[in-house]
């Protein structure tokens, strides 16, 4: 099967979704693609901030996301030896947004569909890129379930499928990794009765530990670990480590001692930020984590990916009806954002080295 389109994305996250979205409701035709059966596959960054929220309240999204369930938390709390140690109250009103990634993408999607130029393939993966004579990218194929290869034509192609994008490896765009010295473990349990949503921080061994309140009455935490210690520390009894868990949120004792049982009950997220050396070349773009990979400190990732897709709505709206050229326009968003991006993951640093301050006493 063969198709042609002004725009093709590929990763149906919350940046490429969106963008597609915008894209669409400007006539501007484009095909999502998404390698994945469904939208809305686990993701553990979650949480909108100001930002984010402002672009999905823009763009008439929110009320319809917050139709399906969210969860405002309502402050930050920094806990030491089992009690709060201090609270910072965000004039916001909230804290942050827990926004299920199914609810974002559900609500995009169904908005999208509205558009006849909006076509979304799922089940699809990207195996070419395809190049003209001036080595100007002109499209992909791809493998689509149940139907074999298939070809897409486009005039821009952007790589919005995260952080391992196969689109950057096929385009051999080099990713500049940093280590920020620690990996992470995972874990979902439910919420105790009369929980507070909030965000909560601990330091455990001189590692932080973060728990997020979620919808359906659960609580998500993040548990810092050295760098790659991970399967020295799977060898170690079990027992003492979770009790530190305990120690430091003693209201969690019942739901750790019931769902987390062993290492298996945790899952290992490798940290890392990158950005990408560049961003546009030759009719195709990254966005997102494809294009600069972020550390879970400060929670900027989806909120950045939002702003990307924002904005690079706005600059393809002049290549389509302004006759903008496409490489000049693709550059204009990589000068604009890159900085910006390069300063955030300055912060993330610094934020992680001076974590342990906050329980200080001043």
């Amino acid at each position: 099967m063969n198709y042609q389109t002004d725009v093709c994305i590929i990763g149906a996250g919350p940046g490429g979704a969106l963008l597609a979205y915008l894209l669409a409701k400007q006539n501007i035709s484009t095909i999502l693609i998404e390698r994945s059966d469904e939208l809305g596959k686990e993701f553990r960054g979650e949480h909108l901030n100001e930002d984010g929220e402002m672009i999905l309240k823009k763009h008439h999204i929110f009320e319809e996301i917050e139709s399906l369930g969210l969860l405002r938390m309502s402050r930050v709390e920094y806990w030491k030896d089992g009690h709060v140690f201090k609270t910072i109250e965000s004039e916001l009103g909230h804290a942050g947004i827990h926004v299920p990634q199914l609810h974002l993408l559900q609500s995009i999607n169904s908005q999208a569909s509205i558009h006849p130029s909006y076509k979304l393939m799922l089940g699809t993966k990207v195996t070419e890129l395809m190049q003209n004579e001036k080595g100007q990218y002109t499209g992909i194929k791809a493998q689509q379930k149940g139907r074999g290869e298939i070809i897409v034509e486009s005039k821009i192609i952007i790589g919005a499928d995260g952080r391992y994008s196969t689109v950057r490896k096929l385009a051999h765009i080099k990713n500049n990794i940093h280590n920020h010295g620690y990996d992470l473990l995972w874990a979902k349990i439910p919420a105790p009765a009369n929980w507070e949503p909030s965000i909560k921080f601990a330091l455990v061994k001189q590692q932080q530990v973060a728990l997020f309140s979620q919808t359906k009455g659960f609580v998500q935490i993040g548990w810092n670990i050295e760098k790659g210690s991970y399967p020295t520390l799977r060898k170690q009894s079990f027992r003492p480590f979770i009790q530190r868990l305990i120690d430091a949120f003693p209201s969690l004792n019942l739901s750790i001692e019931r769902f987390i049982t062993s290492w298996s009950d945790f899952t290992l997220l490798s940290v890392q930020s990158s950005i990408s050396e560049v961003w546009s070349k030759h009719h195709l773009l990254l966005l997102g984590d494809a294009a600069h990979t972020m550390t879970p400190t400060g929670a900027f990732g989806l909120n950045e990916s939002l702003k990307d897709a924002d904005l690079l709505s706005d600059l393809l709206h002049q290549v389509f009806y302004q006759n903008k050229e496409i490489s000049e326009t693709l550059r204009q968003f990589e000068q604009k954002r890159k900085p910006k991006l390069i300063t955030l993951e300055r912060i993330q640093f610094q934020r992680e080295k001076e974590f342990s301050s906050h329980f200080i006493s001043s």
